[in-house]
């Protein structure tokens, strides 16, 4: 259990797995004290979030959006008014606090490349989650940390399970590693069948509860092929090392098979409060009221080879780590999904955009 209280950043605090970690954060006063919270531009939420856990320092990445919330803190006494970072920049000043133990960034997208390498150059502790922005820049992410001596813990339930597994053993002993995906709402389902999907339908993950983009990814598949990606960086893999198993109760996070042919995995109910705590506490864990797995109860679990023809998310993502295209992978799913979600494309041309701009 940590010595002393730690005071924490948290950078995409207004997205599913911000609010999700706040209120992680929130069943633990004892340990942890939020420093500081970042959105994008979601001022509304966060502004709530300070109401309600009164953090010294905010920042808004939007600079239209932080100067409206700088004016609607004016109404706050001065005694609980946090100071705030506006614009880009303001990103880097909240990530890299001087008074702040560890910094999660939890955002979508890339806009946290740089607030994430002044952290690490800043030698914070750092929980990671953002998957596009170690997708498109994971070499020179990983070469920060290692010149800095800086740990990056992971929070995606499949990475931390890694991770975990991982902990006392040799990197040099990985044979292999196995992420684990539940398969997303249409699994076992043929090209005939996902013609006619809608954004509604895509976003009703079975497993998991999730923000709608990161839920159509998942859908795609296109999640798992960032996570490929992020695995290989994380844990310096090559893609031979790296086998996608399809598991559907989404009990086993992922596994790790090592030279000696031994495997470990790490278990648990599927919710993501786990992987935030252990990235909060690591390298301690911290007794929680979280619900706990009765293997009893399972009766079976099953997993499945994943169907790269029918969804080639993946195929797709180590063909960009391949060519070197990452950043412009990430930059196409967006878009893809975002026109999915305004019924300007349908579901199965979000591989066909992608893969256009892959070989433009």
């Amino acid at each position: 259990m940590p010595k002393k209280q730690q005071k924490i950043v948290v950078i995409g605090s207004t997205g599913s797995l911000g609010q999700t970690t706040l209120n992680v954060l929130r069943e633990f006063p004892e340990n942890f004290q939020i420093e500081g919270l970042a959105c994008f531009q979601n001022i509304q939420k966060l502004h709530q979030q300070i109401l309600d856990f009164k953090p010294k320092f905010v920042a808004v990445y939007d600079i239209a959006a932080g100067v409206s919330l700088a004016q609607k803190l004016q109404k706050i006494s001065a005694k609980n008014r946090p100071q705030i970072f506006i614009g880009p920049s303001g990103w880097e000043q909240i990530a890299t606090l001087k008074s702040a133990h560890k910094t999660l960034f939890l955002s979508n997208g890339t806009t946290a490349l740089d607030a994430l390498l002044s952290a690490i150059k800043s030698h914070k502790q750092i929980a990671l989650a953002n998957k596009e922005v170690l997708v498109a820049h994971g070499e020179k992410i990983m070469n920060t940390a290692k010149k800095n001596n800086v740990t990056i813990v992971p929070i995606d339930s499949e990475h931390s399970a890694i991770f975990q597994c991982l902990q006392g053993e040799d990197p040099k002993s990985i044979e292999k590693i196995i992420l684990t995906c539940s398969g997303g709402p249409f699994f076992g389902k043929n090209t005939e069948q996902l013609k006619n999907i809608t954004f509604a339908d895509a976003i009703s993950h079975p497993v998991w509860k999730m923000g709608s983009k990161i839920s159509v990814d998942s859908a795609t598949l296109m999640n798992k092929g960032f996570e490929v990606i992020e695995a290989m960086h994380l844990f310096g893999l090559k893609e031979s090392q790296v086998e996608v198993l399809i598991h559907p109760e989404g009990i086993v996070h992922s596994l790790v098979q090592f030279t000696d042919g031994s495997v470990k995995a790490q278990l648990s109910v599927p919710d993501m409060r786990f992987a935030i705590l252990y990235a909060l506490s690591y390298p301690n864990r911290l007794l929680a009221s979280f619900p706990r797995l009765d293997l009893a109860a399972l009766n079976n679990m099953h997993f499945y080879s994943a169907d790269h023809q029918t969804f080639p998310g993946i195929t797709l993502a180590l063909e960009a780590l391949k060519n070197r295209r990452t950043h412009t992978l990430v930059k196409a799913n967006e878009t893809a999904v975002q026109k999915f979600a305004d019924q300007q494309i349908a579901f199965l041309d979000i591989y066909e955009h992608i893969r256009s701009e892959l070989r433009k």
